[in-house]
């Protein structure tokens, strides 16, 4: 069963030092700000933070980052015009950077919830992306070896949320949520609105709740 947590501080009860952070968003969309600000306050830190970009402004993850919590992040869009908080760490070597093209990130996650042990693509090949990987011709086209990303935790943000924690998302808020939800050991999303059991229509549900392990309402929609 999943379990409805009182509040944000609840829900990310027990994450350990040292965790791979699966955080969902497509720059605010789909932020969990609410999650991200409770990690804050429960302390963990040396975190590995697997998330699209990395971060904006000075918060969700940003805040994150300027708590000095994170180690490394893992990435595909590390610089944009407000991500400085994570541009002023990197270039004073306060923090790990992997680069990871955009499509292979997602497909890595969804990888380590499909129980795939690796794949090949060939994104990336002939780039510094590829080096110290396996590569292999098929067909005439060069590909590179991925492999899944798994997380410990994922923190996501979705629209609606029943008891059994079935989900369901905003619009492009969707983005990253569900594949990180398959992909991480315990999955945690905040929802703006937490329904009845059979409230929500099964053919719209993308997130089983067999994937979550802890929901929280915030009061205010997900970005």
């Amino acid at each position: 069963m999943t379990l409805i947590a009182q509040t944000a501080l609840e829900a990310v009860e027990g994450i350990k030092d040292g965790s791979t952070v699966l955080v969902g968003g497509f720059g605010m969309a789909g932020m969990p700000v609410a999650l991200i600000d409770a990690l804050i306050e429960q302390g963990a830190t040396d975190l590995e933070v697997v998330s699209n970009n990395a971060g904006n402004g000075d918060t969700g993850l940003a805040a994150l980052l300027a708590a000095g919590r994170v180690r490394k992040v893992i990435c595909s869009f590390p610089r944009q015009s407000d991500s400085y908080v994570f541009d002023d760490l990197y270039r004073a070597g306060k923090i790990e950077l992997e680069v990871v093209p955009q499509g292979n990130l997602a497909e890595r996650m969804r990888a380590a919830g499909a129980g795939i042990g690796a794949f090949f693509c060939p994104t990336g090949v002939g780039t510094p992306l590829a080096e110290g990987k396996e590569t292999r011709t098929i067909d005439g086209r060069d590909y590179v070896l991925e492999l899944p990303i798994h997380g410990d935790v994922a923190l996501i943000g979705a629209h609606a949320g029943d008891p059994m924690g079935n989900l369901v998302y905003r619009k492009t808020a969707r983005n990253f949520g569900p594949v990180m939800a398959t992909a991480a050991a315990t999955t945690i999303a905040q929802v703006s609105h937490i329904v009845a059991l059979g409230d929500l229509d099964p053919e719209v549900v993308v997130t089983p709740g067999i994937f979550v392990d802890r929901i929280v309402h915030v009061a205010q929609e997900t970005p």
